[in-house]
């Protein structure tokens, strides 16, 4: 089964530190750019970052979340990650991981794109 599952969510105080991971399964995980995207209540998806396949595995933040935020990841373990401090009240949402991509068959390219269930981050007092 295609998949990725969220886990590490839930309750922190404001200013605290959350580590967030996300599991894949199913797919040739290494070759696809992985994403975390939020969704506070009540409001739309937000980019929050990413991380690209290649070597350089170059990472691209939101302007909300640089300097607080890290993403990373282990192919041969097919897990990314999201490492956050300095919470804020207003980083609290849903957080959900993505991989997208393309992939050949039959000699044409084809778009491939998973999403997970989401984990809650809950920034309060």
């Amino acid at each position: 089964e295609v998949q990725l599952v969220e886990s590490g969510g839930g309750m922190v105080q404001p200013g605290g530190s959350l580590r967030l991971s996300c599991a894949a399964s199913g797919f040739t995980f290494g070759r696809y750019d992985m994403s975390w995207v939020r969704q506070a209540p009540g409001k739309g998806p937000e980019w929050v970052s990413s991380i690209r396949t290649g070597g350089d595995r170059s990472t691209y933040f939101a302007d909300s979340v640089k300097g607080r935020f890290t993403i990373g990841r282990d192919n041969a373990d097919n897990t990314m990650y999201l490492q956050m401090s300095g919470l804020k009240p207003e980083d609290t949402a849903v957080y959900y991981c993505n991989a997208r991509g393309t992939f050949t068959r039959y000699g044409q390219d084809r778009e491939f794109e998973v999403w997970g269930q989401g984990t809650l981050v809950n920034v309060s007092s």
